[in-house]
């Protein structure tokens, strides 16, 4: 199997704002789409809104056993972790077990997220 489809759509057009779901315990201050989705081996491709004055220390410092791509789309925000703000074109590759985050948002910030947990790694 591989990634679900979908046509054209403007995913940041205001018609579209109900198809975002915030995320658990960020007081509503994070939300995600999901644009595609392997339901075979869970890889997908998410974009994730920051919105200004955003924090998430309460979630702590993150890392996957999978790697994962992200590329800033628009805004900024602060990952603790590596000490660096991240701006509009910003992109990383991380290898699994990379920590990021906690992230500080000053303003919205729009980020996108391609995830591999097909590649997994697992640790014993």
């Amino acid at each position: 199997m591989s990634k679900s489809t979908a046509t054209y759509w403007n995913v940041l057009a205001e018609e579209n704002n109900s198809n975002w779901e915030p995320i658990e315990g960020s007081s509503g201050m994070l939300e995600q789409l999901t644009l595609a989705l392997d339901e075979t081996t869970g890889d997908y491709t998410r974009l994730t809104r920051f919105k200004a004055g955003a924090d998430t220390e309460a979630f702590g410092g993150k890392s996957h056993d999978y790697p994962e791509e992200i590329f800033i789309i628009s805004g900024r925000l602060y990952d603790v972790a590596f000490q660096q703000w991240l701006e509009a074109g910003h992109f990383a590759s991380r290898p699994p077990g990379e920590v990021h985050g906690p992230f500080i948002c000053e303003e919205d910030c729009l980020v996108m997220e391609i995830s591999f947990p097909s590649q997994s790694v697992l640790t014993e």
